[in-house]
């Protein structure tokens, strides 16, 4: 009987030494993986930041933009009102003569 009980904490033991094992390589591939998964959200934090920053950029070149077009569509105006003048200063020129 006492053989028995010891075969058997020697079965329960050799279980329980494998498990242990089973378990520590489970545990190097989860640290394995929380350290891919860290680096991996470290560059996606990193390129969103990059992102962020192109995007300002972006939006101050399209204000620069928009405003340089009003500037001219208002330079535009101005400068086809002037012609306008010339023109109809030119045309009582002409039929004056």
């Amino acid at each position: 009987d006492a053989n028995r009980q010891i075969s058997e904490y020697k079965f329960k033991l050799s279980k329980a030494e494998q498990d242990i094992t089973t378990l520590e390589q489970n545990i190097g591939r989860l640290e394995g993986q929380v350290s891919r998964y860290k680096n991996a959200a470290e560059n996606a934090e990193k390129v969103e930041d990059e992102l962020k920053a192109e995007k300002r950029k972006l939006q101050r070149e399209l204000r620069s933009a928009l405003d340089k077009i009003e500037e001219m569509e208002m330079t535009n105006s101005h400068l086809m009102k002037r012609l306008e003048k010339m023109k109809a200063n030119r045309t009582a020129l002409l039929s004056q003569q």
